[in-house]
């Protein structure tokens, strides 16, 4: 506490005018361009790794950057995930939604524990509540990692998109770059984007192009940030060599 004291006393010296003037210019007509979803890890700082400011998205922060499919639900109003959702897409006219995962993740790790029977036992479920809620949300991602397994690794899986007649291919870690866990993670992080799709209230926006979805990954030991190019089927880094291309997907496919 006392460095996070120190810390607000930082902020008034140094950043407050700053901000507050941000604050005036967004106060009235706010408009955030996209809805981003990404993990409560420490190590994730989205505004600092996409340069955003005050006004500019709308960021939703869970354990595993989930978002429970509308089918765990009698009705879609019982979570923050969908109402993040509709506040940002519906409520803000915003078009574009992202899921950002991570590598070392530690939900996804925990995830990636469950395929350990013992690990996972309705026993343990009550005991601890991550568990618990992976079970209950996370379950779909490592099936198809299970799926992966099956594969060695090798082949690529398929994921709904924005509709049910739109799927795409992803090719996971094709270089075999990462871990096991990392794997899962970006196969859960496209599972999110399947999952966002499942949600009624976004059906028309959805099939009219009027809401895109996207995916990214941060890897924590590189710093490097990946989208994921649906026209290369694979997460693709963001650099110098592939920005000017990332652009023109995004803005043939997604705007």
């Amino acid at each position: 506490m006392d460095r996070i004291l120190r810390g607000v006393m930082k902020y008034r010296h140094i950043d407050k005018a700053k901000m507050l003037q941000q604050f005036l210019q967004v106060r009235d007509t706010p408009t955030p361009k996209a809805v981003f979803f990404t993990c409560m890890d420490s190590r994730m700082l989205p505004t600092r790794f996409t340069d955003m400011n005050i006004g500019d998205m709308l960021i939703v922060r869970n354990p595993g950057n989930v978002i429970p499919n509308s089918q765990h639900f009698q009705d879609e109003l019982t979570t923050n995930e969908p109402t993040a959702l509709e506040l940002g897409c519906i409520v803000n006219n915003i078009r574009h939604v992202i899921v950002c995962g991570h590598s070392d993740c530690k939900a996804v790790n925990e995830l990636y524990k469950l395929q350990d029977r013992e690990f996972g036992s309705p026993e343990n479920r009550k005991l601890f509540p991550v568990r618990s809620y992976l079970c209950t949300h996370a379950l779909p991602s490592l099936e198809k990692f299970q799926q992966f397994q099956l594969t060695d690794y090798q082949k690529p899986l398929l994921f709904q998109a924005e509709t049910p007649m739109k799927h795409f291919v992803a090719h996971i870690d094709p270089d075999n770059k990462f871990a096991f866990e990392d794997k899962l993670s970006q196969i859960h992080t496209l599972q999110q984007v399947q999952n966002i799709a499942s949600y009624g209230f976004l059906k028309k926006r959805l099939e009219t192009d009027q809401i895109h979805i996207h995916a990214m990954w941060f890897d924590i030991y590189t710093g490097e940030i990946y989208y994921f190019s649906r026209q290369a089927k694979r997460f693709v880094v963001i650099d110098e060599n592939n920005f000017d291309r990332l652009v023109g997907e995004v803005e043939r496919y997604h705007m």
